[in-house]
């Protein structure tokens, strides 16, 4: 019998593998198929789901509100509600009061929805100072309503809490109270949906994000065709100026909240380019502190006539205050157009009495 080569003997081999391996499978196969099909497994339980924001991420600081009483951050402020927090102190002189006053707006635009299923929280973060009865003396300065409370606790559990929101930035905050960090946080507890905010926003858009966007919840609205919306114009270096750093407390007019406690917490300026002294409100654009500082008269009567709110300076240079009056005066013009006078040197009765009134207001 010839011998076999090795090369034939190791594909003999791999041949009987090959075999015996077919043999094993089809009869795995077939005693599968033999057994009793067994029954799918039960779907786990469904999970509560929650949010991770909860107690455990919270701390239950212990704060003190404007009225004396003592609250728990996680316990009585937030759980299961939507707020809107901050972090101020009473003797700031530029953002906080511009950021107050704004947040007032938004709850003027809430209505009494504030306090019932909205929440406002201003925390200082200068405990010393602002004592509860200093908080409400500021907050009564800005005319705030139910539902927010102005709040004062130790000086590194606010830290702590300010490094849990996200308002703490190491680097900024150094320990020196006007190096704070500005955001604001709203958000809803239950549904551990959070945000920061600019506190110069669009009152009316951040009151939405409240109501609507943080709560599913919206007014009822008829439809409307795009084709009817107005054309929206570019705003100029003014307005834009205007909007966004002098709209928390001066209104425009009628149509831009005057009467309607929106905007109080300074005069509507509507003719104020017709009733002041080009160079003196530049100036008082520019660096108000400074003119209230020397007693200027026409600063300390509005000064004492708003509540002794002074107006923050807001760090703008010449061109940028010249650029807000050339906006004042174009809107003034626009609402109130200059009076005509006639042949005779008289005014028409209409143009007196709107003259008079424009002019009124500012006093």
């Amino acid at each position: 019998m010839p011998q076999r080569s090795p090369r034939s003997q190791a594909l003999g081999m791999h041949l009987v593998l090959v075999l015996v391996t077919c043999l094993l499978g089809s009869r795995a196969l077939v005693a599968h198929q033999m057994q009793p099909e067994a029954s799918a497994p039960a779907p786990a339980a469904a999970t509560e789901s929650a949010t991770p924001w909860g107690g455990d991420y919270f701390p239950n600081t212990l704060l003190t509100d404007q009225d004396g009483r003592q609250v728990r951050f996680f316990d009585d402020l937030i759980k299961d509600k939507v707020v809107v927090i901050n972090f101020i102190f009473t003797s700031c002189s530029d953002s906080c009061p511009l950021e107050t006053a704004r947040l007032r707006q938004v709850q003027k635009l809430l209505g009494d929805r504030v306090g019932q299923d909205i929440f406002f929280y201003s925390i200082s973060i200068d405990p010393l100072s602002d004592t509860p009865a200093v908080l409400k003396a500021y907050s009564q300065r800005f005319k705030v309503g139910p539902g927010w409370k102005f709040l004062t606790g130790e000086f590194e559990d606010v830290t702590d809490l300010r490094k849990k929101l996200g308002l703490f930035i190491e680097g900024v905050d150094n320990g020196r109270s006007k190096d704070h960090n500005l955001s604001l946080i709203v958000g809803n507890q239950s549904t551990g949906r959070w945000m920061k905010a600019s506190p110069f926003e669009n009152p009316w858009i951040l009151a939405d994000q409240l109501a609507n966007t943080l709560q599913n919840w919206k007014q009822p609205s008829a439809e409307q065709n795009y084709a009817d919306a107005p054309q929206i114009r570019p705003p100029s270096n003014g307005e834009e100026l205007f909007r966004t750093r002098c709209a928390s407390c001066h209104s425009l007019g009628p149509q831009d909240g005057e009467g309607i406690g929106m905007r109080n917490i300074g005069p509507d300026l509507i003719g104020v380019t017709r009733q002041r002294d080009p160079a003196w409100l530049n100036r008082w654009i520019r660096e108000p502190d400074k003119v209230l500082a020397e007693k200027d008269p026409i600063a300390l009567q509005l000064f004492e006539k708003y509540e002794r709110i002074p107006m923050p300076n807001l760090r703008l240079d010449e061109q940028s205050a010249q650029s807000i009056i050339e906006f004042l005066n174009n809107e003034t013009e626009r609402q109130h157009p200059s009076v005509q006078p006639l042949a005779d040197g008289a005014l028409t009765p209409e143009t007196a009495s709107t003259a008079s009134e424009t002019v009124s207001r500012m006093q």
